[in-house]
């Protein structure tokens, strides 16, 4: 293999589409340039596309194999027929599995996909769903190799970088990398999708970018793909005589975003069938919102539609014609998604919060307020002081501002520059509505308006974004500081007799402080403390996003609403060897961050019955919660 290139690949695993870019490591020129993807675009069709829609279709026996250039024999299909599919045949379609990943409400190794398929489907898990993207992207790179000459490395043997969204919880980032294991991409790196989104403007734009970016500028990143919205600030900060970014922000997990507004689409269209006297059933509803997703993508990229027919197959003794025919215009797709989506709100507006049924179906935990904007303006207000911890100065407002104010109290984390990322801002009419409205907020608070960075390739991005961190890696461009997003905490329970109806009092202690790098150790008391050994346990851990100055080692007995967040629990038994199972352990704590994002806590033995013996939890702190 010494003989074959090696390269670092980056890949963008998105909610609705995937892609792959990669750049030769023996190149120091060499810029990151996006891969072509063969896959089938239409029934015994095979082509290469830049994108490869992240869906997956189960045939019917009748239709025979879905057969690729390695696989003759293959019974689904991956990609843009998959994605076809799933207007006519939904319930034989997964879609959204990286939706899936990150929900914690269910079993994300369980075979739950495709909801209500039929009996001839044998179900898979969002984990396996990922695995067979992620398989399709490594057959498809060693096919493309092949036929150049075979002179490049397979995928399995790159650096791979997959892009998770900045507010994904550990466990889907563990089982994102348990997809990639499973597909033979065993040195991988995990980075957040807005940072390979601003890697992707610094590659693009050259040095270049250092004249578009000033000391004590705030870069908003702003990424809202299919699944997910994800906000993130990175400030620009001087180093040594050199301009520097650091990541000082991330927001909260959001599941809202293209699939939320596909579905507020395929309402629209019901509603005007309902009115011809035509009622769809549930599954006409889920070829809909397909259907829907269609004609969005078609209204927002071709200026000259004003409309796109759909068409639905028949389904039911009321349809009459053989199916349900109507249409979305151009005006119901702005009216739906910049009044729905991207309301003008006051930066006072936070998302509503509704009470849940007892009873729902099975199905996403999408985010119940649907503006954008509300969500936004939560985040800038709950992040108002995060230039704090690096010593900078809030932004100064404009020279015009009213000098009579000039200790006016900041409520909101005043960016000065917008990135815009993921599919659906690509419409120009939601990046307008969304600057705007974020501007208003901050001539309110007495902040100069923001300017948007250059527009980039919103579907592509963050592939070739990944690969150029990847390149960073080397020493070949520059790299955005930022470690851990969070400040984390393990609860540690008080010793307290029994009383009834209360629980023990949880101390949490302060294992990784914000900003935490990779290849580092914190340094924590010498508190001796006992872990509980051959016996089911569970660890409590919380992170916060606005506790920055808490130092390893800091003990909170109490904290304020808000302040701290409980991340999903670790329930694990640690293996006695040589101990009687419950012994409590007298331990003392030792915390790291590895090289490649997580969070190592150990437990060490303060009298260890062997050599070096020890207990650990390892948490993948890129996000929010922890996992074995």
């Amino acid at each position: 293999m010494s003989d074959q290139k090696r390269f670092v690949v980056g890949i963008d695993l998105g909610t609705t589409h995937t892609a792959l870019a990669s750049a030769p490591l023996g190149d120091e020129k060499a810029r990151p340039e996006v891969t072509p993807i063969e896959q089938l675009v239409a029934a015994g069709t095979v082509d290469s596309r830049t994108l490869l829609p992240s869906f997956l279709y189960f045939a019917a026996e009748a239709e025979g194999p879905q057969a690729l250039p390695w696989d003759a024999e293959r019974r689904f299909a991956v990609g843009e027929l998959a994605r076809a599919r799933g207007a006519d045949a939904p319930l034989r379609t997964i879609s959204s599995a990286k939706s899936w990943l990150c929900h914690t409400g269910v079993d994300r190794r369980g075979q739950i996909l495709p909801q209500g398929a039929p009996e001839d489907i044998e179900k898979i898990s969002p984990v396996e769903v990922s695995w067979r993207y992620l398989e399709h992207l490594t057959e498809a790179w060693d096919a493309l190799q092949k036929h150049r000459g075979g002179d490049a490395a397979p995928l399995g043997a790159q650096e791979i970088v997959i892009t998770v969204p900045a507010s994904f919880d550990a466990g889907a980032r563990e089982l994102t990398a348990e997809a990639a294991l499973a597909a033979g991409l065993e040195n991988i790196t995990l980075l957040e999708e807005p940072q390979a989104a601003l890697y992707a403007w610094i590659d693009a734009m050259g040095e270049a970018w250092r004249k578009e970016l000033k000391v004590g500028d705030v870069i908003l990143v702003v990424d809202i793909g299919g699944g997910t919205t994800d906000f993130s600030a990175i400030a620009a900060v001087e180093k040594e005589g050199s301009l520097e970014l650091v990541r000082v922000a991330v927001g909260d997990h959001i599941l809202l975003g293209g699939d939320n507004m596909d579905l507020a689409l395929a309402h629209v269209v019901r509603q005007k069938v309902a009115q011809n006297g035509t009622e769809l059933d549930r599954w006409q509803m889920g070829a809909l919102t397909h259907a829907s997703r269609s004609a969005k993508e078609r209204l927002l990229s071709d200026a000259a539609l004003e409309s796109v027919p759909i068409v639905l197959a028949a389904r039911g003794s009321k349809l009459v014609g053989g199916g349900v025919r109507s249409e979305l215009t151009r005006d119901e797709v702005t009216r739906v998604l910049v009044e729905g989506f991207f309301p003008v709100v006051p930066g006072a507006a936070r998302p509503a919060v509704r009470a849940r049924g007892g009873l729902t179906q099975l199905g996403l935990p999408y985010a119940s307020d649907a503006a954008v904007t509300k969500h936004l303006a939560a985040f800038l207000g709950k992040q108002a002081g995060a230039l704090a911890t690096l010593g900078l100065p809030h932004p100064s407002p404009p020279a015009s501002s009213d000098p009579a104010t000039p200790g006016a109290k900041t409520t909101l984390l005043h960016p000065t520059a917008v990135l815009f990322n993921g599919g659906v801002m690509k419409s120009d009419a939601l990046r307008e509505r969304l600057l705007a409205t974020l501007n208003g907020w901050l001539a309110e608070d007495g902040a100069a308006p923001v300017r948007m960075l250059a527009e980039a390739d919103y579907d592509l991005a963050v592939a070739r974004g990944a690969a150029a961190y990847g390149l960073s890696r080397h020493g070949r461009g520059l790299r955005i500081r930022g470690g851990t997003a969070r400040a984390y905490y393990v609860g540690i329970e008080s010793a307290m007799p029994a009383v009834p109806g209360m629980e023990p009092p949880i101390t949490a202690l302060c294992v990784a402080p914000f900003g935490m790098e990779e290849g580092t150790e914190a340094s924590l008391p010498p508190n001796e403390l006992g872990v509980v050994v051959g016996e089911p346990v569970r660890f409590r851990f919380f992170g916060s996003t606005v506790r920055r100055d808490d130092a390893a080692g800091t003990e909170l007995e109490r904290w304020k609403d808000g302040e701290l967040e409980e991340l999903a629990p670790i329930e694990v038994t640690l293996p006695a060897e040589g101990r009687a199972e419950g012994d409590v352990v007298p331990v003392r704590l030792h915390a790291s961050v590895t090289e490649v994002g997580t969070l190592m806590l150990e437990a060490v033995a303060t009298q260890p019955r062997k050599p070096n013996e020890r207990w650990g939890i390892e948490l993948t702190v890129r996000g929010d919660a922890g996992s074995t």
